[in-house]
């Protein structure tokens, strides 16, 4: 991928950004771009033992001195940002506590909220705060349903996922409809008080779709989150629970890193959520792939559902993500085959 030009920012190159989670499958990406475009990094992690091999990682790739690390092993503890945020002129919030498998949304919601507001109140008592991005999701827009033809605008919520939340009966399997619920309304309860509490810095969202592409250190974190189900499919694991991914959006680990660094420094980007939608995929179309990247490699058949028909709000995202890197979304078939590199990297 090109390296980022920031023709003009609103944070000056050499600020200190802070980043959350930073030994996750996103945030990761999000500190090798930050740094590619000439910022320093503070990031975060619940335990610096486990995560120890990120300062020499990001020495030898950007330079000694442009990244620290710093333990938030309790969100929720009374000042457990206040530190975290001194002297920083920008936030990328990545972290979250919540599974996809949760079942009770509002106890998902009582722990949550009240750290990521403690970390949107530290930042905005914090005086060199300009620019706060907070990660969402797509599910907070919509459930993926290939069979309808929806069109989704910038404000669109998954009320339908609410709705069948709060009428299912407890004790009842509501899937990962739980999760969306509770994506959904964390989000909305976030601007809410974003409007209420007008903090001077500038504050978007960004909702990622399901990501795929290269793992940052393959070595050190494995082949994390989504992009674990590729190895899954290639390795013919766990495929009951592919065949129930319908077909939807991903957005690449690079570009999706990209937009977090858009959306903190380009001017006149405020107030906006951002849909890390790029394009579409299925894991039968992602079987194809892996096939003709490995002919030698027997991929397993897996059933298909037809191809995603909703129209998404993505090109202001993509716009953001070109100025930056002179390229638009990343094509399914470049981001299987980087990918299966980091599923090879890890197996030597």
């Amino acid at each position: 991928m090109a390296k980022i030009n920031l023709t003009a920012q609103t944070i000056p190159s050499g600020s200190l950004i802070l980043v959350t989670g930073v030994n996750g499958l996103i945030a990761s990406w999000v500190v090798d771009k930050l740094l590619d475009a000439g910022y320093r990094v503070r990031g975060t992690v619940r335990s610096l033992s486990r995560c120890a091999w990120m300062k020499p990682f990001f020495a030898e790739r950007h330079g000694a001195d442009r990244f620290e690390l710093v333990e938030v092993s309790d969100f929720g503890a009374p000042g457990a940002w206040d530190a975290s945020v001194k002297g920083v002129a920008g936030i990328a919030a990545v972290a979250g506590a919540a599974g996809i498998d949760l079942v009770d949304v509002d106890a998902a919601l009582a722990m949550e909220f009240p750290f990521v507001t403690g970390l949107l109140k530290a930042a905005k008592d914090e005086p060199s705060v300009k620019s706060v991005v907070f990660t969402s999701s797509s599910w907070a827009a919509w459930t993926p349903d290939p069979s309808k033809k929806v069109t989704l605008n910038e404000w669109s919520y998954n009320d339908e996922a609410v709705h069948i939340v709060r009428n299912t009966p407890a004790g009842e399997n509501i899937g990962m409809l739980g999760y969306m619920a509770f994506k959904t309304l964390l989000e909305q309860r976030i601007w809410d008080w974003i409007r209420a509490e007008k903090p001077s810095y500038t504050f978007n969202t960004v909702l990622p779709a399901t990501v795929i592409g290269a793992t940052l250190s393959p070595e050190n974190q494995g082949i994390q989150s989504t992009c674990g189900m590729v190895k899954w499919l290639r390795n013919g694991e766990n495929l009951d629970a592919l065949a129930g991914v319908v077909a939807q959006r991903f957005v690449d680990t690079q570009d999706l890193a990209v937009l977090y660094v858009a959306a903190l420094a380009t001017p006149g980007v405020n107030g906006e959520r951002l849909f890390g939608f790029g394009n579409k995929f299925g894991f039968p179309k992602v079987r194809e792939i892996l096939q003709k990247l490995e002919p030698e490699n027997k991929i397993p058949e897996i059933g298909g559902d037809g191809w995603d028909q909703t129209e998404v709000p993505n090109q202001r995202s993509e716009s953001l993500v070109r100025a930056c890197v002179g390229h638009g979304w990343a094509t399914l078939e470049e981001s299987i085959a980087d990918c299966l590199k980091s599923i090879k990297k890890l197996e030597g």
